[in-house]
């Protein structure tokens, strides 16, 4: 009896080890690389993020670009750096401005399914949305591996019930038409972001969005 005893406490501590070495990793503050795609050509995006904050950057041809916002919808800013062209450019909206971009998100409705499979080492589920305003449906790959803060997941994915890897992003292109980019998160880590990086250096020319739209479609 003693001996049966062991054997089943060593396996529940077993059990417990894989479990505990399997479980969920949360993350605070890191680092996301993803991909995603531009005028035809793959792009990829480092996104540093805190709890409050996020700043994507990345490259779209002699143009660095970085995207800075806040967890509450509250600050928006995109600095643009050529520096063949001697250009530092930071616009920043209006509180009507971010607004304005909210307005536009789609509101989905979530149905999870029972496909799996793996994305770059996540494991994955497909939950389909709807988006309520126009009946389209989209397959979103989420995973439960690891938990990030709000401020990293678009607003429109809150509910989706796991960290959306594979899936479509939707924002408003300088001409006001909406663009629909595929993302997919290729990693994470706990990576701490250099200094600055969540703010706009003073080099930079502060310009509004209207002027920041202006000079994005005349080099379209």
């Amino acid at each position: 009896m003693k001996t049966k005893f062991l054997s089943v406490a060593l396996g529940i501590a077993l059990s417990a080890t894989i479990l505990s070495a399997s479980a969920q990793k949360s993350y605070t503050e890191g680092l996301l690389t993803m991909t995603t795609s531009g005028n035809g050509q793959q792009v990829e995006v480092k996104q540093y993020f805190r709890t409050d904050s996020t700043a994507a950057i990345f490259s779209a041809g002699p143009v660095n670009l970085k995207l800075l916002a806040d967890a509450n919808y509250k600050f928006y800013a995109v600095l643009a750096d050529a520096p063949a062209y001697k250009i530092k450019k930071a616009a920043i909206y209006t509180p009507a401005e971010i607004n304005q971009v909210v307005s536009t998100f789609p509101a989905f409705t979530f149905a999870p399914s029972t496909e799996t499979k793996q994305v770059a080492g996540f494991n994955c589920k497909k939950v389909v949305a709807t988006d309520t305003r126009t009946q389209k449906t989209y397959d979103i790959w989420i995973t439960n591996d690891i938990a990030l803060p709000a401020a990293v997941i678009d607003k429109y994915y809150a509910a989706i019930g796991g960290v959306p890897i594979q899936y479509p992003s939707f924002q408003t292109g300088p001409d006001g038409a909406p663009v629909i980019n595929e993302y997919t998160i290729t990693g994470v880590s706990d990576q701490k972001a250099p200094a600055g990086t969540f703010g706009i250096a003073p080099d930079y020319d502060k310009i509004s969005k209207d002027a920041f739209d202006a000079m994005s479609r005349g080099h379209q």
